[in-house]
């Protein structure tokens, strides 16, 4: 067995996922995974980050180290959990944690904070990172990555496949046969539905959807968040909680103050879940095929029950199953994504796919950063 460790902590902020994985060339089975909540200081600070866009370079660089210990305190932890030694794992591909993705302007950046160096030293694993900038410097928006794994394991001759991510921010990789892959962000996944939900109820986020299912959606502000300059960009487009977030919603509720009825929170909830539902549903009103559709659905939001039985009234002739269903946990595919993209690195295999970035070229995705 040739094991690869993924790592990702991702836009909805709550927790690191870990997944073990035993690659054979283009053959990717899981074998065990584990999530870390994330802790609270991290989360609050990061969220104020991300929120201001505003910090200190004493702030930056101590988080950054924070976010080292943080991910080789979960490896350590999985190692003796599941009687593992470092020698065993070839790589660990380690996503960071996005504190800012702009990939237009005058001078594109993304970034991850989260020190590799400080990973590889405390595990003793050799480290694959920074694994977005090398497809911004041939052009691309480094997002989104998964895709080329989702090709990878996915991909079926006889479906027109289309892979949706509902993390913090949902996108789709399109497999569809005949055709360049093509992946970009949709919009929000979660994201506002957990800011939401933590501002008035004081949790992490809404289980299985069900605050979302007690409210009414509100179509005055269904039609103010659709109203967005991003949703009528072509791909490849990517998109984060810069755009995203309590600040953007709450100025949408406002527009819309004097048009409505008053709001319940509960009612702004189920208009978020049905906001994430059409804009998913809008990035795919363009796919032409004659073969039959299929949706395979995986991260958090894929156990929101308002947002599923939105996807199933609004796409009566897809067949939507979860990934689970191909033997990949939904709540694992990213960090499996990442444990292949190492994978790839360390063999100096192309890992983005230009249709979906908009790179120049394909490349070998990632920094390595030697155990010693």
């Amino acid at each position: 067995m040739t094991y690869y460790l993924g790592i990702m902590s991702g836009t909805s902020l709550d927790g690191v996922d870990i997944a073990l994985t035993d690659i054979q060339s283009n053959q990717t089975k899981l074998i065990a995974a584990d999530f870390t909540p994330m802790p609270a200081n991290l989360r609050e600070k990061v969220t104020a980050l991300i929120q201001s866009g505003e910090t200190t370079l004493q702030a930056l660089g101590e988080l950054d180290h924070q976010f080292g210990l943080l991910y080789a305190d979960c490896v350590n932890a999985f190692l003796r959990k599941h009687q593992l030694k470092p020698e065993q794992i070839e790589a660990i591909g380690c996503h960071g944690q996005t504190v800012w993705h702009s990939p237009k302007g005058q001078f594109p950046f993304t970034m991850q904070i989260g020190d590799m160096n400080l990973l590889a030293a405390k595990t003793g694993i050799t480290v694959v990172g920074d694994l977005r900038r090398k497809d911004m410097a041939f052009g691309g928006q480094g997002a989104p990555l998964v895709p080329a794994f989702h090709q990878a394991v996915f991909f079926d001759p006889n479906w027109a496949t289309v892979v949706l991510n509902i993390g913090g921010i949902s996108n789709v990789s399109l497999l569809i046969p005949e055709q360049p892959v093509i992946g970009f962000d949709t919009g929000t996944g979660n994201t506002l539905l957990d800011q939401w939900i933590e501002k008035h109820q004081g949790k992490a986020y809404d289980k299985n959807g069900e605050w979302a299912e007690s409210g009414q959606v509100n179509s005055d502000l269904l039609a103010a968040l659709l109203d967005e300059d991003f949703f009528q960009l072509p791909p490849p487009k990517s998109t984060g909680r810069e755009l995203f977030n309590l600040a953007w919603l709450e100025n949408k509720i406002q527009k819309i103050a004097g048009k409505t009825t008053a709001l319940l929170p509960q009612d702004v909830q189920a208009t978020l879940a049905e906001f994430t539902v059409q804009s998913i549903v809008l990035a795919l009103n363009n796919i032409q095929t004659t073969l039959p559709c299929r949706l395979l659905v995986c991260g958090g939001g894929a156990k929101n029950q308002a947002i599923m039985n939105g996807l199933k009234q609004a796409l009566p002739s897809w067949r939507i199953q979860l990934t689970n269903e191909l033997d990949l946990d939904i709540d694992y595919v990213e960090a499996a994504a990442f444990a292949w993209l190492a994978y790839r690195r360390m063999h100096n295999l192309p890992a983005n796919l230009p249709s979906v970035t908009g790179a120049t070229s394909v490349v070998s995705l990632g920094a390595i950063f030697p155990k010693e």
